[in-house]
């Protein structure tokens, strides 16, 4: 037995607010306590910046945890969210005009926050949690974490308009990073963008001709869900976590070649 398990209450697990690291790793989906044990002995998980040892403990509501590079959220009240978001609702905890909101879709304890924005009009999958860190690094583009949409637009874009949004679109807020766009019928645009500016999309399709007329997230980084109808949520799997934390934690790689 671990010296330090010996002040631990009758399950053996918590003291003083602290749990044993290998418990709180498996609890959130690194596989049993003994092969959250072999993680940590063979030096992948850190703790505050220091690689732990076997017998250390953690408080989940302040000790930061990364396993092999990765930050991973440890508080046991944390919730994810996918909503599939309707037109018509603001992406927003209230709203001054009266206007149903995505909070009003999902339950209201614990209480959640939209991870980024999609306008009123806009439709498809939307993040929603009260993991403050991975919501902050799924959001910021430095993380190059994709948002990948499927556009309906007035006329068939041309080449030269399929290129410009390859290569950076000039907006009032300066030129837009290189997206990924694929025609997938003759007025039905893919495209994928890791930004997250107002209203982005329908900007850069506005700047090369093409006015949006439906506008739907199809995937939010690994995340995907065809069967969610709209309105409909359901809460992440363990698994779905975990890539999204990875995918979160990577840099934004470098612009494809113009």
């Amino acid at each position: 037995m671990d010296p330090s398990d010996e002040s631990a209450t009758s399950d053996g697990e918590r003291s003083g607010g602290s749990e044993r690291l290998q418990k709180v790793l498996a609890r959130i989906g690194f596989g049993s306590r003994r092969a959250c044990e072999e993680l940590i002995a063979d030096g992948l998980v850190t703790v505050n910046g220091e690689i732990a040892e076997l017998g250390r403990r953690v408080d989940p509501d302040h000790d930061r945890v990364e396993v092999d590079g990765v930050p991973v959220g440890v508080r046991p009240d944390l919730v994810h969210y996918l909503l599939n978001k309707p037109a018509g609702v603001v992406t927003t905890a209230a709203d001054t005009h009266g206007r149903p909101t995505v909070l009003e879709l999902v339950p209201a304890s614990p209480r959640v926050f939209p991870v980024g924005r999609l306008d009123m009009d806009t439709e498809g999958l939307l993040l929603l949690t009260n993991d403050g860190e991975l919501a902050n690094r799924v959001s910021h583009p430095s993380h190059g974490v994709e948002k990948e949409y499927l556009a309906e637009v007035e006329t068939e874009p041309s080449r030269s308009a399929l290129r410009a949004l390859r290569q950076g679109v000039e907006l009032d807020d300066g030129v837009t990073a290189p997206a990924k766009v694929g025609l997938v019928a003759p007025t039905l645009v893919r495209l994928v963008i890791h930004e997250g500016r107002n209203r982005q999309v329908r900007r850069m399709l506005d700047a090369v001709g093409h006015p949006v007329v439906r506008l739907i997230r199809t995937r939010v980084g690994p995340l995907r869900d065809q069967r969610l109808k709209p309105g409909e949520w359901r809460s992440l799997t363990v698994a779905e976590i975990r890539e999204l934390e990875e995918a979160a934690a990577e840099p934004a790689g470098p612009a494809p070649d113009r």
